[in-house]
């Protein structure tokens, strides 16, 4: 494919893919010729109705090969969605598409949406595809498993480049509404293709969009207009189903506002939902409790590693004011003989929630996750926190998508393990290789749980072990013991709730 013919060949993609229409052809070939310094194009040049990453790899060799761009990958990004963003309409016409289909229907709506995410470029889908993924059946339920392939590490020139730049301040943050558009640098992602949908929550400003990794299905983010820090509150919780209220198919949550319980981004409220369900979300009520006051709601522990509060209901306004109350009385809530400390002596307040709302047959629910981040001399990363007995596998916090039962695990893991597997098979000695040195007493484990490890179950063996090791580092993560004393120390808790 000539470069040409890959100019045609993405122009035609975008109008098969209802990124831009057929009369918009010449004007976007004459945009694509003018990033790549072309004042040239063979008019009548063949179309390939090709991958759009087998068309755009022609397009970056073609800008490496005239100097156009560093041949690395952090610089062949920024140059391809700045390519692709010739084919993203603009943020106006987007707007108004997505609110002629809402009229129609919400799923309308994210349809539209999602489908522009993903055949914009803005969502990787070839990366994505890479993605290591497999379900491990545990006593909660199949939890998913995912080794994230999709987003791409910064190569030593980006790096170098990163140090030597003077810092920005714009974008404040990776969700601030200024990324819309945004050409991007090497220490900050181009989005060229990025558009986001205003909506109002509860009164509140904010913008929805895709994260660009996808971590399940229609994985979106809702972030505030504002760039002001994270929040757990009465008033978040509101606003969470208002969200579900405006899109009942989707369920919608958010992190914690804590360090260490919290997940990757605490400067700027927002919160994380889509079109999935997760283990947690279908995992039963086991003990059902009442709250004084709250007749109309039903409550109870739900069956899970941490430890979650499930209310039902009908009338949205009823539950949050019960959830606010559960969060103001876990927000104070200290009980030494479970070691539950809420501020310690430095003012630090270590309790708060993770909360996920969602629409289920016909009632409102919402799950309140009881979080704390105290740390200690023995686990200075978080006592409720991945232990370092399971840092082999994750030592990331445990935030919002992970409490649902969704394990995001780092991409060193599927070199790691296909290593491990050989030395398993092989019998080699593990510790005598650094790569996997750090797996040594968990395959030592593993060894002695099996009878026969073979070619033909070592892969089922390793995944639901990996699964496994994630379902304990949930059960680390929750504040009350899945025992009889920590199911008396949690209904302790419940009983305080005024």
């Amino acid at each position: 494919m000539t470069i040409y013919e890959a100019i045609n060949s993405l122009v035609e993609y975008g109008v098969r893919e209802n990124l831009i229409e057929a009369e918009d052809k010449v004007w976007a070939v004459n945009r694509i010729l003018e990033i790549l310094n072309m004042d040239n194009m063979e008019t009548d040049a063949k179309v390939y109705n090709a991958d759009l990453e087998e068309i755009l790899k022609v397009i970056l060799d073609y800008a490496v090969e005239k100097g156009l761009c560093e041949d690395s990958i952090v610089y062949k990004d920024l140059f391809d969605t700045k390519v692709m963003g010739v084919l993203t309409q603009r943020p106006s016409e987007v707007i108004k598409t997505f609110r002629e289909k809402y009229a129609v229907s919400p799923e309308a709506a994210t349809d539209y949406y999602y489908h522009l995410a993903r055949k914009s470029d803005y969502i990787r889908e070839y990366r994505i595809k890479n993605d290591v993924k497999w379900v491990t059946s545990t006593e909660y339920g199949d939890i998913d498993i995912t080794i994230n392939l999709a987003k791409p590490e910064k190569d030593p020139k980006a790096i170098a480049a990163a140090t030597k730049m003077e810092q920005s301040s714009y974008p404040k943050c990776m969700l601030c509404k200024e990324n819309e558009g945004y050409a991007g640098r090497v220490n900050h992602p181009a989005r060229q293709n990025h558009r986001v949908i205003p909506i109002c929550l509860d009164g509140v400003n904010a913008f929805m969009q895709y994260s660009p990794y996808v971590y399940y299905n229609e994985h979106c983010i809702v972030f505030d207009e504002a760039h002001k820090p994270m929040k757990v509150c009465e008033k978040n919780f509101r606003r969470l189903f208002d969200f579900v209220k405006q899109f009942p198919h989707y369920f919608i949550g958010s992190n914690s506002d804590l360090p260490i319980s919290g997940g990757s981004i605490l400067t700027h409220e927002h919160f994380q939902g889509g079109r999935y369900e997760f283990a947690m979300a279908k995992s039963p009520i086991e003990e059902y409790v009442t709250f004084e006051g709250f007749p109309d709601i039903t409550a109870g522990i739900v069956k899970w590693p941490m430890s979650v509060i499930r209310l039902q209901g009908d009338d949205t306004d009823r539950i949050c004011t019960l959830a606010g109350k559960i969060l103001a009385t876990w927000r104070e809530y200290s009980d030494d003989e479970a070691f539950i400390i809420a501020k310690t002596d430095d003012g630090a307040i270590h309790n708060t929630i993770t909360p996920i709302t969602r629409f289920v047959n016909g009632k409102y629910e919402i799950d309140l996750v009881l979080r704390n981040n105290i740390t200690t001399e023995e686990y200075p990363d978080g006592f409720y926190h991945p232990h370092p007995e399971y840092h082999n596998i994750k030592k990331e916090n445990i935030g919002l998508i992970e409490v649902m039962g969704l394990a995001v695990l780092p991409s060193r893991l599927k070199t790691e393990m296909a290593i491990l597997k050989d030395a398993i098979l092989e019998n080699k000695d593990i510790k005598a290789d650094e790569r996997i040195a750090k797996h040594y007493d968990w395959t030592m484990k593993i060894k002695a749980k099996y009878g026969e490890i073979n070619a033909d179950n070592i892969d089922k063996i390793i995944e639901d072990e990996i699964g496994l090791v994630f379902t304990a580092i949930l059960g680390q993560c929750g504040v009350f013991d899945r025992n009889e004393q920590g199911k008396t120390q949690f209904k302790k808790f419940i009983s305080q709730v005024k």
